[in-house]
C-alpha cells in the first residue's frame, strides 16, 4: 500500500468528543479523544505502507508517533475535507478516523490485486474506513456526512463509479460513554481503555 492516512483533530477541550459531555467533562473527554488518537496512530504506524499521513484539523503534540506526515485539513465539511486527503495521494490509499482505537494493524493490511476499494461500515450507520486503489475525490463529495445513511451512500457511490467494493469488519466509533465502554471492553489493553478506567475511578471517589 502506498499511503495510509488518519483524519483526525486536535484533543482540545470543547472541540473533541463533545457528545461525551456528560457524563465526562470537556477535558476529560478531550483526555479520551488523545488515548483514542494515540492507540489509532500507533496501529496505523504498526500496519506497511511507504507513507504514513496525518490530516490534522489543528496542531501536532506529543502524542504523535514519529514517521508521520502531516499535512492540514483542507476548509469545507467532512465530504470536502475527506476527498482533499485521498486528493494529495499517488496510487493505492486507505484513510481511517480517529474514533476507532480497537482497529488493529491486520484490520489496515489490505490488498488491492482484486478490488478498487475497501469501505468500513461503522455500527452508526457511518464508516470508519475508505481505500482506494486510484483515490479520486469525486468519490466523496457530495455525499451526506454524519447521518445514519452515510455509510450506506457512500458505499453506493463506489458501486455506481462500476468499482469493485470489498468490506471491511464492522466497527463502533466513540461518540457516546456507551460506546466508549464498549469499544474500550473489546479493546482492554488500549490506552484508551485504560484512560476510560482512569477517568472512572476518580469520577467515582
Amino acid at each position: 500500500m502506498n499511503t495510509l492516512l488518519v483524519i483526525a483533530k486536535e484533543p482540545v477541550p470543547g472541540r473533541v468528543k463533545t457528545r461525551l459531555t456528560p457524563p465526562f467533562t470537556p477535558r476529560e473527554a478531550a483526555l479520551l479523544a488523545e488515548a483514542s488518537l494515540v492507540d489509532t496512530l500507533r496501529t496505523v504506524a504498526a500496519t506497511p505502507a511507504a507513507r504514513h499521513v496525518l490530516v490534522l484539523d489543528g496542531t501536532p503534540g506529543s502524542w504523535l508517533p514519529p514517521g508521520f506526515d502531516v499535512v492540514p485539513q483542507c476548509a469545507g465539511g467532512l465530504d470536502e475535507r475527506l476527498a482533499a486527503a485521498f486528493a494529495g495521494c499517488e496510487g493505492p490509499a486507505l484513510l481511517i478516523g480517529m474514533d476507532t482505537p480497537q482497529v488493529t494493524p491486520e484490520l489496515l493490511t489490505v490488498d488491492f490485486a482484486d478490488c478498487d476499494a475497501y469501505f468500513g461500515p461503522a455500527e452508526d450507520g457511518g464508516f470508519w474506513a475508505l481505500g482506494l486503489a486510484t483515490p479520486d475525490p469525486e468519490l466523496l463529495r457530495g455525499v451526506p456526512m454524519s447521518t445514519p445513511h452515510t455509510g450506506t451512500v457512500q458505499r453506493a457511490r463506489l458501486t455506481a463509479a462500476g468499482l469493485r467494493v470489498r468490506d471491511l469488519p464492522a466497527l463502533r466509533d466513540v461518540d457516546t460513554a456507551a460506546d466508549a465502554q464498549a469499544v474500550a471492553t473489546a479493546a482492554p489493553h488500549s490506552r484508551f481503555a485504560t484512560e476510560l478506567t482512569r477517568l472512572r475511578a476518580v469520577n467515582h471517589r
